[in-house]
């Protein structure tokens, strides 16, 4: 009863300012705190759905990468059905040789990764 009658006190003086007094009002409180509780305190907040939001980007966009390596891999599937190009990559990708042959690999300075101990 204290708070009713705090209220009422403060809704009966002439000096206060307008819009202190529509804030007064018993509906836009009702109204201003179911707003705060919809956007900060609901399990379906307004923060809760951003989060979901930006998640739902982010996997589209795993999806759409995804999408362009599958088609890639099944031009190069496509590629590798024929035998000297599938030749061709075990030779370059895997140093995969003939019986008879040797390999040597060739490394240039620029293209191995330095140690931190040699700068």
């Amino acid at each position: 009863m204290k708070l009713k009658q705090y209220f009422q006190k403060l809704k009966n003086k002439p000096a206060l300012i307008p819009i202190f007094a529509i804030f007064l009002n018993k509906y836009v409180l009702i109204v201003l705190l179911f707003i705060v509780w919809m956007l900060f305190f609901d399990t379906n907040s307004w923060l809760i759905h951003r989060e979901l939001d930006e998640e739902i980007q982010e996997l589209e966009d795993n999806k759409e990468y995804y999408m362009k390596e599958i088609v890639k891999d099944q031009k190069d599937i496509k590629v590798l059905k024929d035998s000297s190009e599938l030749e061709k990559f075990a030779r370059e990708e895997y140093f995969m040789k003939r019986d008879n042959e040797e390999i040597y690999i060739i490394e240039y300075e620029d293209s191995v990764p330095k140690n931190k101990k040699d700068d």
